[in-house]
């Protein structure tokens, strides 16, 4: 599965069981980029009902190689072990936090392949970095 997940500078996910931040333009980037999403029902109130998403509890386990899965909250740190490649969306800020994802990728075996700055609608720069293993 291709891991898609958002991180402040402190590799923050979430603060109160809520979303740190959410950007339209980065919405639209992934559906762009990636196609078909899978993620949880949480997740998808953030997309538009057209949007090709598929929400369901289980998204992680039924996945396959290939699918793009949107993770937030402690999923996403859980689901690392299963990816075959990592997008890290960036929010480029510090955020409050209680739920993290580890940002010591290289040392559990990703090699940064690409990165992108962009412009978000909420975000002045969204970073976008791709890890592979």
């Amino acid at each position: 599965m291709i891991l898609i997940v958002c991180v402040d500078d402190a590799g923050g996910l979430g603060f109160n069981r809520r979303r740190q931040s959410q950007d339209r333009a980065l919405r639209a980037r992934m559906l762009e980029k990636w196609g078909r999403l899978w993620m949880s029902a949480y997740s998808a109130g953030q997309f538009a009902k057209e949007d090709p998403v598929t929400a369901d509890e289980g998204f992680l386990e039924m996945a396959g190689p290939g699918d793009a899965c949107f993770a937030e909250g402690p999923a996403a740190a859980e689901a690392l072990g299963k990816a075959e490649k990592l997008v890290l969306y960036r929010w480029n800020r510090k955020y409050p936090a209680d739920c993290r994802f580890p940002l010591d990728l290289e040392a559990r075996g990703w090699r940064l392949e690409e990165t992108e700055d962009f412009a978000g609608s909420s975000h002045e720069k969204i970073t976008e970095e791709v890890y592979v293993r």
